[in-house]
């Protein structure tokens, strides 16, 4: 499957009544990223199904994702659509080949549920961040314990690339020729 543009990516969202947009700033010498899936419900109000912010600096292990959020009656694809946005603009505007989350620990249950989740995504597990005295920096940085995770974004971009045509019934192939 070929990686889809941005143009062409908030093109399906538009025509599945869509709206993706990004935010994007360079404050000192680092990317700084909104993403947004919506829906207008008339001229002047929209409706936020979705949204991920991440930042990122200059390095093939650069991509820092921080929040993800999908509204619980979003329309069915968002977070895929979500996804593949992200992982469509660090490969297109970034060095950046690889991501990095927290699987945030607050709670035993919801935490399993998170871990599988991003599993799902594309994401392994690298280690747990813990009370360790060696932990402090990442906790510092992600704002809590829990698990450290990687994905290729390459490979989380097919997973949920796959998944958004799928459920948006787009299942051409865009690697055959036209």
């Amino acid at each position: 499957m070929t990686q889809l543009s941005l143009i062409e990516l908030e093109k399906q969202a538009s025509d599945a009544g869509l709206l993706l947009r990004l935010q994007v700033r360079r404050p000192l010498n680092l990317w700084s990223l909104k993403l947004v899936v919506a829906q207008a419900l008339d001229q002047e109000r929209i409706q936020l199904w979705g949204e991920m912010k991440a930042w990122a600096y200059a390095g093939e292990k650069g991509l820092q994702l921080d929040t993800m959020r999908v509204h619980p009656e979003a329309p069915a694809g968002a977070g895929d659509l979500i996804w593949v946005g992200t992982m469509t603009w660090a490969l297109e505007a970034t060095p950046c080949k690889q991501a990095r989350l927290l699987a945030i620990c607050d709670e035993g249950r919801q935490h399993h549920r998170l871990i599988r989740y991003f599993r799902q995504r594309g994401f392994l597990t690298i280690r747990e961040l813990g009370a360790a005295p060696m932990d402090f920096p990442l906790r510092m940085i992600w704002g809590g314990a829990g698990a450290l995770m990687v994905g290729s974004c390459s490979e989380v971009l097919e997973r949920n690339q796959r998944r958004w045509q799928t459920c948006r019934g787009l299942r051409r192939d865009h690697s055959s020729p036209a």
